[in-house]
C-alpha cells in the first residue's frame, strides 16, 4: 500500500516520493490511491482560493490561479495529454498516423484550442461554484476514480 501511494503522487504531482518498488501491485495500489494523491493539486487550488478573499482578489482571478497552481503541481500532466489527444483525433488520419501525432512533442491547433476551451471552463465552473475550495478538492478527487471505472 506505501508503495502504491508512494507511486501515485510521485506521478502524478510534483512531490518527489520516489517511487521504490513498481509492480503489478504498487500500480493497481496507486490507482486506488490517486484519490489521495489528487488532494494534493486540489488542496493548492483551495488554498489558492481561500487566499483570495483576504487579498481582494475577484472571483474569476481567484478561480484562475486556482487552476493554475492546480496545473503546477500536477507538472500540467493532464493538460498535456489532452491536448495531444486532441491533436491525434482532430487530424482526422487513420489511426497509426494519429497516433504518431499525439507522440509528436509539439502542439497543434485542435490541442491549442481544446486546451483553452477546458482551461476557460473550469475557471468560469470554479469561479461561480458556490463552495469554489471544496469542489477544487472534490474535482482532483473525484477525477481519477470516474477515469479508472468500469462503468458507463
Amino acid at each position: 500500500m506505501t508503495a502504491g501511494l508512494r507511486l501515485a503522487v510521485t506521478l502524478l504531482t510534483v512531490v518527489p516520493l520516489g517511487t521504490g518498488r513498481v509492480d503489478r501491485d504498487a500500480a493497481r495500489s496507486a490507482m486506488l490511491l490517486a484519490p489521495v494523491a489528487g488532494l494534493i493539486p486540489g488542496g493548492a487550488a483551495a488554498l489558492v482560493l481561500l487566499a483570495g478573499g483576504p487579498l481582494g482578489l475577484s472571483h474569476l482571478l481567484a478561480a484562475a490561479l486556482a487552476v493554475a497552481a492546480s496545473a503546477a503541481v500536477t507538472r500540467a500532466l493532464h493538460l498535456d495529454g489532452l491536448a495531444d489527444l486532441a491533436d491525434g483525433l482532430g487530424s482526422g488520419r487513420p489511426a497509426a498516423e494519429a497516433l504518431a501525432i499525439m507522440k509528436r512533442s509539439d502542439i497543434g491547433p485542435f490541442g491549442v484550442v481544446t486546451l483553452l476551451l477546458t482551461l476557460l471552463v473550469q475557471v468560469a465552473a470554479l469561479a461561480s461554484a458556490p463552495h469554489p475550495a471544496l469542489a477544487a478538492v472534490g474535482r482532483s478527487c473525484w477525477a481519477a476514480v470516474r477515469a479508472c471505472s468500469t462503468e458507463s
